[in-house]
């Protein structure tokens, strides 16, 4: 019975351990992708320049669909999922 306790335990804690780490790569990827502008790029899966400029730029991804990719806080996102702030504090 102890042992079928502690092998319980141990699963969970190693099911755990690996969500935290899954989670910390997930945030890694996604800080890194808003970074530079070619690195969203690359994170959205466009495949085809249309236009950029120092703010924004359009490109097509492999389904053929145009996304538009903005600057905002000195990071890059998607047009229209910018972070909501609120008092220079951003979610």
């Amino acid at each position: 019975m102890i042992l079928k306790n502690k092998a319980l335990i141990i699963v969970i804690s190693l099911a755990l351990l690996l969500v935290v780490i899954f989670g910390i790569y997930e945030m890694y990827v996604t800080d890194k992708a808003h970074k530079t502008f070619e690195n969203y790029y690359a994170f959205r899966g466009c495949t085809q320049l249309i236009s950029r400029t120092a703010d924004s730029g359009l490109c097509k991804t492999d389904s053929g669909q145009t996304i538009k990719i903005v600057k905002f806080n000195n990071q890059w996102y998607l047009d229209g999922d910018l972070p909501m702030c609120w008092n220079n504090i951003c979610f």
